[in-house]
């Protein structure tokens, strides 16, 4: 007796009538009321994710790329389907675009596994899509390959480099401490994002594509190809071929995101500077394939990885400057004595394969391992009293100065009491002071906003102070800067002793000792506590679902149903 060889191309997951041939002979009935030749239909099929959008400029060359990836899927031999999933732009959804990435993985990872196909071509881009997209890949575990869109163009305008949303942060602030007029910030408004693409700098689009190619998920080279370049149509048909290659030598991404690859994308991160929302999304990323990421281990890491990549919001370039001067080639060359080498990525080599031999690198965007930008990593984990399972700090955005802080709390209560009160020229604050916001975690209607970035109050940001010490349970856009703790975990909506905090306590902040501590006594912390109680559940829809089962931020906020069923 032979073994059945499996079902490919159409006749793979047909409708469950009860008759498994007549589901397959209607199904091809209504594929051929679409045109497609029987030829056509006997052929393997590459699912196409297909996340563009009117209200997406990330994603505006989406249906180019699809064509491009068609091309390579025929030339191939396969036969491409496209098809829609939610598309996640950060500046187009209330509350905020992070209350979605899971919706668009479940949407996703459903498609990946209900549709009939071989492999998958998943085309994303702007900040939470490839987080989303990869979390799906590694639950569905088809053969699969990331497209990412690219980043936008910087734009020269008046003697300077604009493009979304660090020189966007770095206008609004001086318009809120006065030194920008209405007329020239209207000016800038139309000159902050020109071409189609995610932002041109290393924020989180970008840093999650730098990611996916260290995770193994782009081939190399791929990530940080500008949107609007002709190689990033080539890249798209690559993709295409590469899909019907893996049908016939198959690589899961299970085999690809492996602990090691992960520990690899860690290390990467944090050479670059890179996004502290990154860290959220590997997580649950990683978490999907039963991999945890230690904050402990985090630090390790971060104490022995240099920051090399010079790249706004923490440096001078942009995207199209890293991927000019060799892009995550000339980084992981750079790195290599750091990382996993056995690592095999979506073309089937393994790592050192790839970094054979080194290839052209600019150093002004991309230092040598001995010249770095800074010795030590990007990004550190802290833990204390106020942050029992941790909180992030990314150094390299932040003022040395403030890194060893013992000051008086400002608590703002959640998102409308900050915006309320944080103009207020009445407001008790100074520049010593540590600003507090609470309730704004994934628990809360506000779904974990990038609202860590808190304003300097205006009254401080007019007498010309630029940073100050801000801390939140909620995330920071990646192309942000200033002295920023977020992530604190557990949140307050979840009981952390964040939501204890009150204007006035002391609290002791130590980057050195990776520390983060509320300085009241226990006995005070205890009448608070007895007083507390936790937030009401919205009571019906996606909104109740992420209340009862979305994870904390060490978890990677995934929602616990959709991680491994031994978990």
């Amino acid at each position: 007796m032979t073994d059945t060889p499996p079902k490919r191309g159409l006749a793979r997951n047909t409708a469950n009538y009860g008759d498994p041939d007549f589901a397959l002979y209607l199904r091809r009935s209504f594929a051929k009321s679409m045109g497609y030749s029987q030829a056509m239909l006997d052929k393997p099929v590459v699912g196409i994710v297909d996340t563009g959008s009117d209200y997406n400029n990330c994603h505006r060359t989406v249906p180019d790329l699809i064509e491009a990836v068609k091309r390579g899927v025929l030339a191939a031999g396969g036969l491409p389907l496209a098809f829609p999933t939610v598309s996640l732009c950060e500046p187009s959804l209330f509350p905020t675009s992070m209350h979605y990435r899971n919706l668009a993985a479940i949407d996703t990872e459903a498609m990946l596994t209900a549709q009939p196909m071989d492999a998958a071509v998943l085309v994303g881009g702007c900040d939470k899509t490839v987080p989303a997209q990869l979390m799906a890949a590694a639950s569905a575990d088809i053969p699969a390959v990331q497209l990412v869109t690219g980043p936008m163009l910087a734009t020269s305008f008046q003697g300077e480099r604009l493009a979304a949303c660090t020189d966007c942060r770095r206008y609004w602030a001086g318009y809120r401490a006065g030194t920008v007029t209405q007329e020239r910030i209207g000016q800038i408004e139309g000159r902050l994002a020109t071409t189609a693409g995610t932002c041109g700098v290393m924020g989180t689009a970008s840093t999650m594509a730098c990611v996916a190619e260290a995770l193994g998920m782009v081939p190399l080279g791929h990530g940080s190809i500008p949107a609007v370049h002709a190689d990033r149509l080539r890249a798209a048909e690559e993709a295409g071929a590469l899909a019907v290659h893996l049908i016939e030598h198959p690589i899961r991404p299970s085999e690809i995101m492996t602990p090691e690859a992960v520990e690899n994308a860690l290390r990467v991160l944090l050479a670059l500077g890179g996004s502290t929302n990154a860290l959220i999304h590997l997580t649950a990323i990683a978490g999907r394939l039963g991999i945890k990421i230690d904050l402990h281990r985090l630090n390790v890491l971060s104490d022995s990885t240099p920051v090399l990549v010079d790249l706004q919001p923490t440096g001078e370039g942009y995207m199209e400057d890293f991927h000019a001067a060799g892009g995550m080639h000339a980084l992981l060359w750079e790195l290599r004595e750091l990382l996993h080498l056995d690592c095999r990525d979506v073309t089937g080599m393994q790592l050192k394969d790839r970094l054979a031999k080194p290839e052209f690198v600019d150093r002004r965007y991309i230092r040598a391992f001995n010249e770095p930008v800074s010795p030590v990593g990007g990004i550190v984990s802290l833990f204390g009293s106020l942050a029992p399972r941790g909180a992030i700090l990314k150094r390299s955005a932040a003022t040395p100065s403030l890194f060893e802080t013992e000051a008086r709390a400002v608590v703002f209560d959640g998102l409308e009491d900050l915006a309320n009160r944080i103009d207020d020229p009445a407001l008790d604050v100074t520049k010593d002071d540590i600003l507090v916001l609470k309730n704004a975690g994934s628990l809360t209607p506000a779904g974990m906003p990038e609202a860590g970035y808190l304003p300097i109050p205006s009254k401080l940001a007019r007498a010309g102070i630029k940073d100050m010490v801000r801390m939140s349970d909620c995330r920071m856009s990646g192309t942000a800067f200033g002295t920023i703790v977020l992530h604190i975990t557990p949140e307050a909506a979840a009981g952390g002793p964040l939501g204890l905090v009150e204007s006035g306590d002391r609290i002791r902040l130590s980057v050195k000792q990776r520390s983060l501590d509320l300085l009241v006594d226990e006995a005070t912390l205890a009448k608070r506590r007895a007083a507390w109680a936790p937030p009401p559940k919205p009571g019906r829809g996606w909104d109740r679902l992420i209340a009862e089962q979305v994870l904390q931020a060490d978890e990677g906020c995934d929602l616990a149903i959709m991680r491994p069923a031994a978990e």
